[in-house]
């Protein structure tokens, strides 16, 4: 089964502006929530490949490499907890945005789950927040680059934000 992980990047970028676009998973089996998530990484710059099961993404998971999969809870043919141990099993090393109806305390458990077999996850509810997914996956193309993430809302860039209240 081949491995799953970010891609080997410079330890130096030239231009720090300087963007990869994140290899994407996306598993749903709501066509409504598959195309918001594609279309949001798209615009963003991210290649997508879209899994609507269990099945799919398992397949497409030991086909491919991925920086980060956005995976639904509850899916037509099992449980996104079957996805998260097969990911286990090939060591992936990319992220994990879980994108759930479910409470909570679900999430939270499949945190824990995933943590608990050395994958890293964010929680994201539906309905979906797109600035917020726009907002992780933009996080996680800066980590991939071995840059500090910043937060931005509507174009304000928080982290300075903090500082001062920090200071």
């Amino acid at each position: 089964m081949p491995r799953s992980s970010f891609s080997s990047l410079p330890s130096n970028p030239t231009d720090a502006g300087e963007r990869r676009p994140l290899q994407l998973l996306v598993v749903d089996d709501d066509a409504t929530q598959r195309s918001l998530i594609t279309v949001a990484a798209k615009q963003a710059g991210h290649e997508v490949t879209v899994a609507s099961s269990v099945s799919e993404a398992i397949s497409q998971l030991r086909a491919g490499r991925f920086d980060c999969v956005t995976l639904d809870l509850v899916l037509e043919d099992g449980d996104g907890i079957e996805v998260l141990r097969v990911m286990s099993e090939a060591k992936f090393a990319g992220s994990v945005i879980v994108i759930s109806g479910m409470d909570g305390r679900r999430r939270s458990a499949a945190r824990h789950f995933a943590r608990s077999v050395g994958i890293e996850l964010q929680s994201l509810p539906k309905p979906l927040d797109l600035a917020a997914l726009r907002i992780s996956l933009a996080n996680l193309g800066k980590t991939a680059m071995g840059l500090p993430a910043m937060h931005t809302w509507g174009g304000v860039a928080t982290d300075a934000i903090v500082e001062r209240h920090r200071a």
